[in-house]
Order: structure tokens, then C-alpha cells, then sequence
């Protein structure tokens, strides 16, 4: 059974940095892309980041450009969501998805896998 572990959430101030991360178990994901997405209480689950089995495409929202940066060790079949300089509308349940191949762009339906999701709280 494959299942996509996600922790370091937590309760940050404003300015603030929080590393998220991905473990998947049950199968390697090392050949397929994987992605960050979040939802806020009474929104849709939107797109943060993507990263291509590689590494070498990366994709980001408009909204956290220059503040988050994704990552990934194949090695450690573990993915990575580096946030830094944190908003209180960064506040969300953030999950680590699995894609179908191995490029991810920033369509939900290009995933097939997804964690359970870890809560980011940011204060003012």
C-alpha cells in the first residue's frame, strides 16, 4: 500500500520558516514528479509547488515565488517544501502528492497519490 508521510508543520509567526517533508512508502517515487498543494479553511486545495523526477523542472504558484523552494533526494525518496519568509495566508493543511509521471505541472488530476496532509499555522 503506498503512502505519502508529510510532517514538520506546525505554528509559526509571520517572517517565519517551516520545512516540510515527503516520505512515500510502499513504492519508490524516485522516476515520477512530485508536488506540494494546500487548502485553507473554506477554500479549494490549490497548487504550491511541483518538481520533476529529476529535480530539473520546477514548478511554483505565483503566490509563494522567491519564498518557498521545493527539492527532492532520490537517495532518501523524500521530498521537500523549504518555507521561508511565512504569511498569515500561507495558513493551510499542506499535502505532498505523488504524480503520474515524470514531469508534475500544477493540475490536482496529474496526481495520483496523496498524504494525509500536515497543518501550517501562521500568526500576525
Amino acid at each position: 500500500q503506498v503512502q505519502l508521510v508529510e510532517s514538520g508543520g506546525g505554528l509559526v509567526q509571520a517572517g517565519g520558516s517551516l520545512r516540510l517533508s515527503c516520505a512515500p512508502s510502499g513504492r519508490t517515487f524516485s522516476h515520477y514528479g512530485m508536488g506540494w498543494f494546500r487548502q485553507a479553511p473554506g477554500a479549494e486545495r490549490e497548487f504550491v509547488a511541483s518538481v520533476s523526477w529529476s529535480g530539473g523542472r520546477i514548478n511554483y504558484a505565483d503566490s509563494v515565488k522567491g519564498r518557498f523552494t521545493i527539492s527532492r533526494d532520490n537517495a532518501r525518496n523524500t521530498v521537500y517544501l523549504q518555507m521561508n519568509s511565512l504569511k498569515p495566508e500561507d495558513t493551510a493543511v499542506y499535502y505532498c502528492a505523488g504524480a503520474r509521471f515524470a514531469h508534475a505541472g500544477i493540475g490536482a488530476g496529474e496526481y495520483v497519490y496523496w498524504g494525509q496532509g500536515t497543518q501550517v499555522a501562521v500568526s500576525s
